[in-house]
């Protein structure tokens, strides 16, 4: 049952039964969070996933606090979608001899634009879609994202999603520094083959489509502008990336079970490019050989929000997490499909929390390690001990999600620590 918020945003959505449940957590800070969840801006989604005789899937949300017009940073997670795009965009241009593996190549025509014919961290050196996805779902690579960015179009993108029913969408930036003008016009793209012969070549796009700003999405009290100097006020976010958590949770959905949703709602996608997807969306660094990342600094939960905190650094056996998260200005967010083989549950769980103490944007200094990371643990702790336990009707079969991952082969390359997500 859902019921209206009595709190500021009269338009949240709580379930009464998932709110006493978050109630049991004996920890004194989530409790501390929950209590104010305004000012934490959190919102949390749980679906609980039910198989019928035939293994088909029913979903039963629950929502915390969740507001669509609430403004909250989505930063990396807007890579999923991208990524989604990005396979969909391919199959729908049908170029014989252009696929996700291609080599593509970028070329700068506008301001700010930077050309990219090479890709070290690739095993034949080429940059390609592929790969791009690759690097933007194993550890947030904004580079890969911003590729990506420039290979759809801020047109394709937002239009793309609109037209599936996700209105609380606005992508409109790369992640370097850029005006909102300079983020209109992308790249000049080309694929050619492996003999240099030009198989398509897509030209400079400007998206001419408004947005809207009209929304209060100012935060903070202060923030540190382009050139590190304090402006007192409150930080604009009406110029970022917007998306709505229940979207977000969504077009999760959508692509983990495209089954459940409207053909309508549902992406271009092969079986091939499920497969690609789930392996890189649940696949760990340490486990992958091209781009070769380091497993220390990578570790198995770095991107797994609800299984991470200062000393869980791996996740239980026979746990897989199907996710994607962002981290930006004080927003950590995680959107997941976790799966257990071993103790045949799964479950969607998404959430958002704002932990910025301090109230100044874009300084560097949140509370990530001491407030939002051991919340969002435990949350995910307390959903996973919940579905061990939860009873189940029908068992259910989760052989789709069964994965070959990769196996990392020891050479000489030095491995990757740094990354700029």
């Amino acid at each position: 049952m859902v019921k209206s918020s009595s709190t500021t945003f009269a338009q949240a959505k709580h379930t009464k039964w998932f709110e006493e449940l978050l109630g049991k957590v004996d920890n004194k800070n989530f409790q501390q969070v929950l209590s104010h969840p305004d000012s934490f801006r959190v919102q949390i989604i749980y679906t609980q996933i039910d198989r019928d005789k035939n293994n088909n899937p029913h979903f039963t949300d629950h929502y915390f606090n969740v507001n669509d017009q609430v403004y909250f940073n989505p930063a990396s997670t807007v890579k999923f979608p991208l990524a989604v795009l990005s396979l969909e965009k391919i199959n729908r241009l049908k170029v014989h001899g252009v696929n996700k593996d291609t080599r593509i190549e970028f070329d700068s025509a506008y301001s700010k634009q930077t050309h990219m014919h090479k890709d070290a961290t690739a095993e034949n050196g080429s940059p390609s879609v592929a790969h791009f996805i690759k690097k933007a779902l194993l550890v947030s690579d904004n580079d890969a994202y911003n590729r990506m960015y420039e290979f759809l179009g801020q047109q394709e993108i937002n239009r793309s999603l609109h037209e599936r029913g996700y209105h609380n969408v606005r992508i409109m930036h790369r992640f370097v520094p850029m005006t909102i003008e300079e983020n209109r016009y992308t790249n000049p793209v080309k694929f050619p083959d492996k003999n240099g012969k030009l198989l398509y070549e897509q030209p400079m796009q400007y998206n001419p489509d408004s947005f809207d700003h009209s929304r209060n999405e100012k935060l903070g009290n202060a923030y540190m502008d382009a050139h590190d100097q304090l402006v007192n006020g409150p930080f604009d976010f009406s110029k970022k990336n917007r998306i709505a958590l229940e979207e977000l949770h969504h077009i999760l959905r959508t692509v983990m079970f495209p089954e459940s949703v409207p053909e309508r709602q549902r992406f271009n996608l092969t079986e091939e490019d499920y497969t690609f997807l789930y392996r890189y969306l649940s696949q760990y660094p340490r486990e992958t050989n091209y781009p070769k990342y380091d497993g220390d600094k990578f570790y198995d939960s770095f991107v797994k929000f609800f299984f991470r905190d200062s000393t869980h650094k791996t996740l239980p056996p026979g746990v897989r997490v199907f996710n994607k998260t962002g981290w930006a200005y004080g927003f950590l967010t995680d959107n997941s499909y976790v799966v257990d083989q071993e103790q045949n549950i799964e479950y969607l769980l998404s959430a958002t929390i704002y932990v910025n103490s301090d109230g100044i944007i874009n300084d560097g200094k949140y509370d990530y390690e001491n407030v939002g990371h051991p919340f969002l643990y435990e949350l995910g702790k307390l959903i996973y001990e919940y579905e061990l336990k939860r009873h189940r009707k029908f068992i259910p079969d989760l052989n789709r999600f069964k994965i070959s991952y990769e196996s990392r082969i020891e050479d000489d390359r030095p491995t990757i620590k740094e990354v700029d997500n």
